[in-house]
């Protein structure tokens, strides 16, 4: 299956543009809950309007949000992520000092969000779920031993399925619909983080 989802790569500016906690938040919050204006976000968030909408213009100057076509008003503008995959660069020998910090705020902070909202699902109480969905849900790790080219193999056979079922459902809405978080991580270990077996 050929990969159909558009992917970007940030640049430096970029990087720079995203490179603040509330701008990853902004980011986050735009790519879980759907468009937003400076207001609903400023209310999600505790900050002002104002402050919103700063952050906001400085995230869509480097493209990394638009604002949605044909909805809000002069007062009030919705804005939205663009659609597709966002590949975060890894701090790299080869980056300015500048880039590397840049690139290593902006991948904590994800990564931040990250396990603070797998951490609120796992510590919901049971009551608060709705019954049919209380057993939906997989949290799972899995150690292998691979070589490179088995975990790349891995790599694109989990890529096809993630790419497969976002074209099947992206957009979906409905009564029985609700937002759902899918995670795939895939990385090696150092290599002295196994023993031999004796």
């Amino acid at each position: 299956m050929t990969n159909t989802r558009e992917s970007r790569s940030l640049d430096a500016g970029a990087l720079k543009a995203l490179a603040h906690p509330l701008r990853v938040r902004i980011f986050d919050l735009l790519s879980e809950r759907g468009p937003q204006t400076a207001s609903t976000l400023a209310a999600l968030v505790g900050e002002t309007s104002g402050s919103m909408s700063y952050h906001l213009r400085a995230l869509a100057a480097h493209d990394l949000i638009r604002e949605v076509e044909g909805r809000g008003t002069a007062r009030e503008r919705w804005w939205e992520r663009p659609k597709g995959r966002i590949d975060l660069p890894g701090p790299d020998d080869s980056m300015t000092p500048s880039n590397r910090a840049s690139a290593q705020i902006v991948t904590a902070e994800f990564f931040r969000l990250r396990h603070e909202t797998l951490m609120a699902y796992l510590n919901r109480a049971e009551s608060e779920i709705p019954e049919e969905w209380r057993d939906a849900g997989i949290v799972m790790t899995t150690y292998l031993d691979l070589t490179v080219e088995q975990m790349a193999e891995l790599k694109a056979e989990l890529t096809e399925v993630v790419d497969r079922v976002v074209e099947r459902y992206q957009g979906q809405s409905g009564p029985d619909v609700r937002r759902v978080s899918l995670r795939a991580e895939l990385f090696d270990l150092p290599t002295d983080a196994r023993t031999e077996e004796s």
